[in-house]
C-alpha cells in the first residue's frame, strides 16, 4: 500500500514538474514551442544613390575624377565650357548698367519737373494779382467814365488790360497743369524703369547661376561609381554622368505577409552577406513599408476576372546596420543578402491590440 502510495506520489510530482516545464518552454518560446527563425533571401543592400547630372548643356573642358573615387562635397566633378554663358552674364550686367542709367536719368528729369512746379504756381500766383488789379482799374475807369470825368478810350484800354491778364492767368495755368502732368507721367515711367532694372538684375542672377553651373560639384561625401562623360563629349542637361554613392546604407528584406507576425521596430536582425563570403552582420528592424510591394508596382494585378490563384504577397522591411561592426564598411548598395529575423509572438500580438504590427514594444 506504501509503495503504491509513493509511486503515485511520484507521478504527479512528474507530471506536475513536465507541465511546469512545458509552461516555461511556451512563455519563452523555446524548443519544441520556438516558432523559428523567418529568414527571407529576398533581400538588399540599399543607400541613396545620387545621380550626377548637368543642368545645362555644352562641351565638358574638365573631367576631374576618376572611376570609383571617393570625393567629399563642393569638389569639382566636370567642367562644362563656360565662354558662352561668361558672355551671357557680361551681356545680362550691361542691360542692367543701361537700365540703372536710364532710372537715374528720369530721376534726374523728375527732380527738374519738380523743380518747375513751384514757378508755375508764382506765374499763376502773379497773374491773379494783375487780372485782380487789371478788374480793380476798369472798375474806377468805367465809374470815372459814367461821371463822364474819363474818356472812352481808357476805359477801353482798361478793359483790354483785363482780357490780357485773363489770357496770362490762363496760360499760366495751363503751364502749371502741364508741369503737373509731367510730374505725374514721370512718376509712371519711374515705376517701369524700376520694374526694368529689377528685371534685368534677375536675369544676371540667371547668367550668373548658368555660369556657375557649368562647374559640377558634389553634392555629398561619398564615392563615385563609373564616370559616363569624357573630355571634349557634348552633354545636354539632365545626361547622366556619373553615380554618387553615400557611405550611409541600409537592408530592404521582403518578408512574405505569413512571416511578419511578432516581428516590431526596434526588433534585433542577423543577416549574411554573400560577397562577403556570408559573413554574419547584425541591425535592428528600423521601418515597415505603408504597403506591400504589388501597391507600388506600375501595373496592378487584376484579381477580379478569371480564376483566382492567392499568392502571398511582400512586405519592404528596412533593416539598419549595428554601427562599429568590422565589416560593415565593405558592404555597398545592391548586394545580395540573406535576412533571419526571429519573430516574438507575444510582442506582436501585444503590438497589434495596441496599434497595429510594426510598432515598438517596450522591453521585458
Amino acid at each position: 500500500m506504501k509503495i503504491a502510495t509513493h509511486l503515485l506520489r511520484s507521478i504527479v510530482i512528474v507530471c506536475i514538474g513536465i507541465l511546469g516545464a512545458g509552461i516555461v518552454l511556451w512563455a519563452w518560446q523555446l524548443p519544441p514551442f520556438d516558432r523559428g527563425a523567418e529568414t527571407t533571401d529576398n533581400a538588399y543592400v540599399r543607400g541613396q544613390v545620387t545621380t550626377i547630372s548637368p543642368q545645362l548643356a555644352g562641351y565638358v573642358t574638365e573631367v576631374a575624377v576618376q572611376d570609383f573615387q571617393v570625393v567629399k562635397q563642393g569638389q569639382l566633378l566636370v567642367k562644362i565650357d563656360d565662354r558662352i554663358y561668361e558672355q551671357r552674364v557680361r551681356q545680362a550686367e550691361a542691360a542692367l548698367a543701361t537700365q540703372k542709367a536710364n532710372l537715374d536719368n528720369l530721376e534726374q528729369t523728375r527732380r527738374s519737373a519738380e523743380a518747375r512746379i513751384p514757378s508755375a504756381e508764382a506765374q499763376v500766383e502773379s497773374a491773379k494779382t494783375a487780372l485782380a488789379t487789371a478788374e480793380a482799374s476798369e472798375h474806377r475807369v468805367e465809374a470815372l467814365l459814367s461821371r463822364g470825368i474819363s474818356t472812352q478810350s481808357a476805359a477801353d484800354q482798361a478793359r483790354s488790360s483785363v482780357a490780357q491778364a485773363r489770357s496770362t492767368l490762363q496760360q499760366a495755368e495751363t503751364a502749371l497743369a502741364v508741369a503737373q502732368q509731367d510730374l505725374a507721367s514721370i512718376t509712371v515711367n519711374r515705376r517701369s524703369l524700376e520694374a526694368a532694372v529689377q528685371n534685368a538684375d534677375a536675369a544676371l542672377r540667371l547668367a550668373q547661376i548658368d555660369l556657375q553651373n557649368t562647374r559640377i560639384l558634389a553634392p555629398r561625401d561619398g564615392k563615385l561609381g563609373e564616370i559616363g562623360v569624357r573630355l571634349g563629349q557634348y552633354v545636354a542637361a539632365g545626361t547622366q554622368l556619373a553615380a554618387l554613392v553615400p557611405d550611409r546604407v541600409w537592408v530592404v528584406a521582403n518578408f512574405k505577409e505569413n512571416q511578419i507576425n511578432g516581428m516590431y521596430i526596434g526588433q534585433p536582425v542577423s543577416f549574411t552577406v554573400d560577397a562577403l563570403n556570408h559573413a554574419r552582420l547584425t541591425g535592428r528592424i528600423e521601418e515597415f513599408s505603408p504597403a506591400t510591394g504589388s501597391e507600388f508596382s506600375v501595373i496592378k494585378a487584376d484579381n477580379a476576372t478569371g480564376n483566382f490563384t492567392k499568392v502571398a504577397q511582400r512586405l519592404p522591411v528596412r533593416i539598419a546596420i549595428d554601427p562599429d561592426q568590422p565589416l560593415a564598411h565593405d558592404i555597398v548598395p545592391g548586394l545580395s543578402v540573406v535576412v533571419s529575423v526571429r519573430p516574438e509572438v507575444g510582442r506582436g500580438d501585444a503590438a497589434a491590440a495596441e496599434t497595429g504590427w510594426g510598432h515598438s514594444v517596450p522591453a521585458r
